[in-house]
Order: C-alpha cells, then structure tokens, then sequence
C-alpha cells in the first residue's frame, strides 16, 4: 500500500494530517467541476466547506470518500492502522484498502441515510456488526451508550421505527450512527437543511460536542462540513472554505469571511439556500 509519511505523529509543531488534497481536478462531460484544488485539513479542525450551488461542494465530499476518482491530483488520508498514520492516496486503494482507511471515519448525510422500516437500534448497530465485526453485547453496549450521547433515550426510544421520528430526532440517530464507529475523521453533509432553527442549534450545539470528544484511542477529532448554514458557522466558528467556480476562493476565519467583499453576494443569499432540499450524495455502502 503506498504511503505518503508528511510528518509523524507526536513530532510537536502543527497538528497531524488527516486529509491531503493536491491539484485536484474533476470534470464531468465539458464541465469542469474541480479546477486545481488543493487543500488541508490537519486533527482537531473543524472546516466548513461552503459555496453556491453547482461550485464543487459535493464533488469534493465524494472525493474525500472515495465515490470519485480525480481527473488529475491526488487525494489522501491518514491510515489509522499503520504506524504513525501516514497518508495514502486513495487511488492506490482496492476495496480491502478502502475498508481498512474507511473504518476510521463516518460520514451523515443530509437525508441521514437511515433504513426507513427499521428500528432506531437497528440503523445504529447494523454498520457496528457489518463494517467492525463487533460481537452481540459490545453492539448493545456501544448503542446505549452512543443514543445517550445524542440526548435520546435508550429505554424508549430503540424501539421505534425512522418512519416514527421527526427530522431532529431522525438526524440524532445519524449522528449516533457515525459517532458508534469511534470516528477520527467526522463528514457532515448539510447536516441541519431543513430543519426549524430552535432543533438546528440543538445539532449544532451536538457537533461541537462530538468533535471536542476524543476518540476511545485517544485520538482527536477532525471534522468537515458542507453547509449553507450562516447560524451554524456563527456557532462553531469553523475554518471556512469557500468554493466558487471550482477553486478555493476563500480560507480562513468566519470573521474575515464574513467581512470579505467577494463572499457578501453568497453569504446574504446562505439562508435561502439552507433551506432548499437536493439530491444526497452517499451510496448504499457508504455509512
């Protein structure tokens, strides 16, 4: 498997890679979607990736777990099962590769990805059984453990079926899902869209939470978001990344994005594109 060893673990000075984006590009027909990204994300961040539609958003997610393959450039991650965690170029990966970088992050979507029909305790412990091979007890265990996390309630609520809940308790139930695999590196897609702000600062209020809670190995978190939310970078306070035409117009702080003459267009135009719905980016096999 080959590596790409940028700089080990516990050797002080800045923080240790999780995401190397190099001169990607990405075209689909004569569209150009992608054109020359290159980008960082390093443990303990939280990054927003934000910009108008069509910009390249997605296609970066997709790119990040490994949906897409890039025209040009390269993308890596840490392999948190190698010594040091070096970056592997995910081009480099066949399936059994994949599943061995893919077992250290977790990714909610939009839609939240949940079985409609089944129960809470099913969506949440089928990817702990399929994907880490966990035994019946530790699967129960981890499932308490995580609903209570996200402020559900086990004794009530494993029992009942996605069909039964609403939108902030459904996006709970993603959250918990991801959070059972122990993730190092946490995905959001447009993780609150659509819902009433009263129950999005509550999910926003829980992803700070999460990302500031360290792994069971000790890990520390790093988190990336696509989001329209204004309220939430607010929130948070992210590094935000700002697409526009496929390249990286901005990258930096909230308080200089939002002060950015070239940002102002889009950022007046971010409520209304929060509350828009689009199409979900995940696959079946993706968690």
């Amino acid at each position: 498997m080959p590596q790409v060893q940028t700089q080990s673990r516990g050797a002080g000075l800045s923080p240790p890679l999780e995401i190397f984006i190099e001169n990607l590009y990405k075209s689909f027909g004569v569209r150009s979607v992608l054109d020359g990204i290159n980008l960082e994300v390093r443990s303990g961040e939280i990054v927003a990736i934000v910009g108008g539609s069509g910009n390249g958003k997605s296609t970066l997610l997709r790119h990040i777990i490994g949906l897409v393959q890039p025209d040009r450039g390269r993308v890596l991650l840490a392999d948190h099962e190698s010594k040091g965690s070096p970056l592997v170029d995910l081009a480099t990966l066949n399936a059994a590769g994949m599943e061995r970088l893919a077992r250290h992050w977790a990714v909610v979507f939009q839609s939240n990805a949940l079985l409609s029909g089944h129960t809470v305790g099913f969506n949440i412990a089928l990817p702990l059984s399929e994907v880490q091979g966990l035994d019946e007890p530790t699967v129960r265990r981890k499932v308490d453990e995580v609903v209570r996390e996200v402020a559900l309630n086990p004794e009530t609520d494993l029992d009942l079926t996605i069909d039964q809940l609403s939108g902030g308790m459904a996006k709970r139930v993603a959250i918990a899902r991801a959070l059972a695999l122990d993730p190092i590196l946490l995905l959001y897609d447009e993780p609150t869209t659509g819902l009433d702000p009263q129950v999005a600062e509550q999910i926003q209020d829980l992803m700070g939470a999460v990302h500031q809670k360290k792994t069971v190995s000790g890990f520390t978190r790093a988190t990336v978001v696509i989001t329209h939310d204004k309220d939430m970078l607010y929130r948070l306070r992210p590094r935000i990344i700002m697409l526009e035409a496929g390249h990286i117009l901005f990258d930096g702080t909230y308080g200089d994005f939002q002060n950015l003459p070239a940002a102002q267009p889009y950022f007046e135009l971010m409520p209304k594109l929060h509350q828009r719905i689009r199409e979900p980016v995940h696959s079946a096999k993706t968690w």
